[in-house]
């Protein structure tokens, strides 16, 4: 099944007459990610940063010249090959903002590297998703190698836990970062759970009781926010008052609403991203007055992928294979970061940047510190 929810039907013929004689106009960026489902609270405001990108755009060439064609994949892995087949028949797309999340990554990754579409993720983490030989795939945030040994690094010289529960959520995200912060923690972790799936558990009374009796002074949770803050509530209730820590799967206002503010206050989020008010330029103003709102998480760099396919476009780049050979060798200053990839399609070591946030006691969620790893 895919799901096609949004950005207009016509395509190049059918643009405006501006648009229809400049040659870099009349195509389509994709939007990949989840726009409804439990994971829509990252996936919207991604979205907003896209649809505001092209916009400016737009504005600027005088003409409705790039239109953007979202597609909602709910963030689930089953219903990913379905919306990617649905993209790829669109021949009028010739580049992709995401996949988000790294489970439908590895799903539809493969039908869009067939199909020879450049893709840039803003959040997709799971390390061996560059080790996969596609031709056509671009992190522009580090890997789950890095954010999890910050999380690790967090946990033991910030917390100072000297005892540290672990679970995750069975996904390729939420499993791969709890194993990198379980292997960087070693013998300080005194237990370790699996849950299902954000939406498919509700009682997480078992795993409660193995972080209490375990002594655990931190519980670091791979997975997604909606589980989180269900676990973090019962918690709570049970009368453990250690400190949460996870990825930025965690990173949103949801779980504080799922938890209670009391209870989810105190609750460490690491996340390969700066604080997005830190962002260059007027990114921060345009978002609120487009969208009414403060951007969250990962919005500054989903601005940037959709600005980087963008000046791809401008500069020549209007095949699918011409846009997958800029971004080989583009040097993108964003108002995030500067880009630049590696032959895996990874960002460059050098240009890596991880925060830890810390949810405050109304809900918000504030940034912490910059996390230095050894090189």
């Amino acid at each position: 099944m895919g799901l096609l929810v949004g950005g207009a039907a016509c395509n190049k013929s059918a643009s405006s007459d501006a648009a229809s004689s400049d040659p870099k106009c009349g195509y389509k960026i994709a939007l990949f990610g989840a726009l409804t489902g439990q994971a829509a609270n990252l996936g919207v405001p991604v979205e907003q940063s896209v649809q505001l990108a092209v916009d400016q755009h737009n504005q600027k060439m005088g003409s409705d010249c790039i239109q953007v064609a979202k597609f909602d994949s709910q963030g689930d892995p089953s219903l990913a090959p379905g919306v990617a087949r649905s993209l790829v028949a669109d021949k009028t797309i010739i580049g992709v903002v995401g996949p988000l999340f790294s489970g439908e990554s590895e799903a539809a990754d493969p039908i869009l590297d067939s199909a020879g579409l450049p893709t840039i993720t803003p959040g997709a983490t799971e390390t061996s998703l560059a080790a996969k030989g596609w031709k056509v795939f671009h992190r522009a945030v580090a890997n789950n190698d890095t954010q999890g040994p910050a999380a690790a690094a967090y946990i033991k010289d910030v917390l100072k836990a000297p005892k540290v529960f672990v679970a995750d959520d069975q996904s390729a995200y939420g499993a791969g970062l709890a194993d990198q912060v379980k292997a960087k923690l070693g013998p300080i972790v005194v237990g370790s759970d699996k849950t299902e799936g954000d939406g498919k558990q509700t009682d997480f009374s078992p795993l409660v009781q193995k972080v209490k009796s375990s002594g655990a002074a931190a519980f670091f949770y791979g997975g997604y926010y909606a589980n989180a803050g269900i676990i973090r509530k019962q918690l709570t209730a049970a009368g453990w008052t250690g400190t949460l820590v996870g990825g930025d799967g965690l990173q949103d206002r949801a779980l504080a609403r799922a938890a209670g503010n009391a209870a989810a206050a105190g609750t460490v989020t690491t996340c390969l991203c700066s604080p997005p008010e830190a962002a260059a330029g007027t990114f921060n103003d345009d978002y609120q007055a487009r969208w009414h709102q403060t951007p969250g998480t990962y919005t500054d760099v989903a601005f940037d992928a959709a600005n980087m396919l963008l000046q791809g476009i401008d500069g020549g780049g209007t095949t699918p294979d011409k846009l997958n050979a800029y971004l080989s060798t583009v040097n993108y200053q964003g108002v995030a970061k500067t880009y630049k990839f590696t032959p895996t399609g990874e960002l460059d070591s050098s240009l890596i940047k991880v925060w830890t946030f810390r949810f405050d006691k109304s809900g918000g969620i504030q940034p912490d510190r910059e996390i230095k790893l050894p090189a």
